[in-house]
């Protein structure tokens, strides 16, 4: 039986009885009908918190919806945007993408914070971002305003470029006076195949002909046949293969160009001497 709230059992009874699906009347039967039990009552709602109470107050104080995204502001930008407008040749310095497998501050040896005091610290050959960091560094670390610490670390970066430039350029003509022989560069390599596709025009002119000259050495050239011909059913063609006249399909070029060419200037020239 399908399971009843308590105080609707007696109901369900009496129409079990009545569908003849019980047969003996229970024995408290009549006496809950004498006494039936009081309806429940009726589920109150929980009551809601403060927080989920919907506030009345704030409707006015709430700001407007803007579906715009806020702007989103870095410090290293403004510090950035300086000093490539200070060095704007640093912009096209090249700069590979895979020099470091890590990229943040999570670098393995990477000096940051308040043990960051020197530029050179991060390398004799900083980068334009090893700038902008320190200057952030400088700033945020060591309470040094960022104009002075930007000045700070543009002289750093300078000092260590003009180093490295230097040092670069004495082991280069070391390098140069005791007979080092250095590879092409890729732009010299660009030209060094540049020349060699020119050259190759040269060659093809000479190649063309010879090939001009080879395909029509092959190339059936026919002369229209100027006799009137009568339609024979075959007999004609029998008949000169009975008298072994053997027909002729080779081409009328059989030489190359070049021999063609002083044939008829040749023939050209005897025929004006004649005139």
């Amino acid at each position: 039986m399908v399971r009843r709230v308590a105080s609707q059992v007696h109901k369900q009874v009496s129409r079990l009885m009545k569908g003849n699906a019980i047969k003996d009347e229970p024995a408290w039967y009549r006496a809950v009908l004498a006494n039936p039990p009081l309806p429940l009552p009726a589920k109150a709602p929980p009551a809601r918190s403060a927080y989920d109470q919907h506030n009345k107050d704030n409707k006015g104080k709430l700001r407007p919806y803007d579906p715009k995204p806020l702007p989103i502001y870095y410090l290293e930008d403004d510090i950035r945007r300086q000093f490539f407008r200070d060095h704007p040749f640093e912009a096209f310095r090249p700069v590979t993408l895979v020099e470091r497998s890590v990229i943040g501050e999570n670098r393995e040896g990477l000096v940051s914070g308040k043990e960051w005091i020197r530029l050179r610290q991060r390398g004799r050959n900083p980068s334009p971002e090893d700038a902008v960091q320190f200057a952030l560094n400088l700033h945020v670390h060591h309470d040094i305003p960022l104009t002075y610490a930007y000045a700070r670390a543009v002289a750093q970066f300078r000092a260590l470029r003009s180093e490295h430039h230097i040092a670069s350029s004495v082991s280069l003509m070391e390098a140069d006076f005791f007979g080092a022989v250095f590879e092409p560069s890729e732009t010299a390599h660009a030209f060094e195949k540049e020349i060699r596709s020119l050259d190759t025009w040269e060659r093809r002119a000479e190649m063309d002909e010879g090939a001009i000259a080879a395909r029509k050495r092959w190339r059936a050239i026919t002369s229209p046949n100027t006799e009137v011909l009568e339609w024979t059913k075959g007999q004609e063609y029998v008949r000169l293969w009975k008298d072994g006249i053997t027909p002729q399909y080779s081409p009328a070029l059989t030489e190359p160009v070049a021999a063609q060419r002083t044939r008829m200037t040749a023939s050209a020239a005897s025929t004006l001497v004649k005139q």
